[in-house]
């Protein structure tokens, strides 16, 4: 059963080994409506943690020259919030460790001044000036202005199983861990974006919530997921209904794995997982992404004893940014992770040969990304 919530996977991660080389991020991402126009709008919300071993005062930036130089690694608390579409852009707000209150134990709780977090709840602001984003490169962000005060209902989750349970989370066997608390999340409350009001409500939300964490990133870096899904077949608008595809090449301890994905599919409440880890069911994976000068696309194509998902997606790249983020270690190797939220596609998906349902997808959150060579 892959709808098993657990909130002590979202609990934050940071100890042993992670403490020192490690990150933890809680990612949310949804719709809206602007209040004055009506015009869609999607956006995303991120409290990325780092380093708690070397927090201080004021949060340690990696990417500066000088702590570039002298190999000192990133510590600090990164609130990153913005849109997708005409004007995407990615802006970031900093904290210290010791000026952020962090519960180590679910359910989770992040509050820096007036930015917080929680399995039910976010609040926060950024203000980021065209001067500030110039003179400071190592913030790796854009200029804008965002405020927001959200309520969440994580309505269905991904329980990615064995691969992210207590004992691998103990020992820290991956590299890179995964968990959705909220696949299928409903999103209420606003957003002012550059000035503009934004209404956000359950309906048309369109809501996801997951989190990250570990030593590093993986490459390729893959990522689609939506529940603004629609029946080809009948029709129908499938109210129960969630897909998750994330992965690229997962690493246990040093050993880098065959390039592998990890997919679910909440169809109406039917169970549908491709997993890996779970040798039993013979899960076999193909995909490829690829840049046009216009789009990326994604082919992704798996199947089990009994099951197969066949997944094509494309996003504009005028819709999307190039999102950043610095390694623990303080290498930035990801300098092209296409990041979107407003992918468009199709999903088949079969059952012992038989096709259950071919499904028309909208407002997908989408990523693809891989290391500079």
């Amino acid at each position: 059963m892959i709808n098993k919530h657990d909130i002590r996977r979202d609990q934050c991660q940071l100890f042993g080994r992670q403490a020192k080389c490690g990150y933890d991020w809680w990612w949310h991402s949804f719709t809206g409506r602007n209040a004055r126009t009506g015009e869609e709008k999607a956006f995303f919300i991120e409290f990325f943690l780092c380093n708690p071993a070397y927090g201080a005062e004021e949060p340690i930036f990696g990417q500066t020259e000088e702590n570039q130089k002298r190999g000192v690694q990133p510590s600090y608390l990164m609130v990153k919030a913005g849109a997708w579409g005409k004007d995407a852009a990615q802006l970031h707000r900093f904290f210290g460790w010791k000026q952020t209150k962090v519960s180590f134990k679910a359910p989770y709780r992040i509050k820096a001044d007036d930015c917080a977090a929680s399995e039910n709840r976010l609040q926060g602001r950024i203000h980021i000036t065209k001067e500030e984003a110039a003179a400071h490169p190592e913030w790796m962000c854009d200029a804008g202005s965002m405020e927001w005060d959200l309520r969440i209902d994580k309505q269905i989750a991904y329980n990615v199983g064995y691969g992210a349970s207590t004992p691998m989370r103990l020992l820290q066997a991956f590299e890179m861990f995964w968990h959705a608390e909220g696949m299928k999340s409903a999103y209420s409350g606003e957003v002012r974006w550059n000035g503009e009001r934004y209404l956000i409500t359950p309906g048309t939300s369109y809501g996801y919530a997951d989190k990250n964490w570990g030593q590093d990133f993986t490459s390729p870096w893959v990522w689609i997921s939506s529940c603004n899904l629609t029946s080809e077949i009948t029709g129908k608008k499938l109210k129960n209904s969630v897909f998750d595809i994330g992965g690229g090449r997962p690493k246990i301890g040093p050993v880098a794995l065959p390039r592998k994905l990890l997919s679910a599919f909440w169809y109406e409440g039917r169970s549908f997982e491709f997993n890996f880890s779970k040798f039993w069911t013979n899960t076999h994976t193909e995909f490829e992404c690829r840049e046009t000068d216009t789009q990326i696309i994604w082919q992704v194509e798996q199947s089990t004893w009994r099951d197969r998902m066949i997944t094509e997606l494309v996003c504009d790249k005028a819709d999307m940014l190039h999102v950043n983020y610095e390694a623990p270690n303080g290498k930035k190797r990801h300098n092209r992770l296409w990041n979107g939220g407003n992918g468009r596609g199709t999903v088949w998906l079969y059952h012992d040969g038989r096709l259950i349902d071919r499904i028309h997808v909208e407002n997908a959150g989408c990523e693809y990304g891989e290391y500079d060579r």
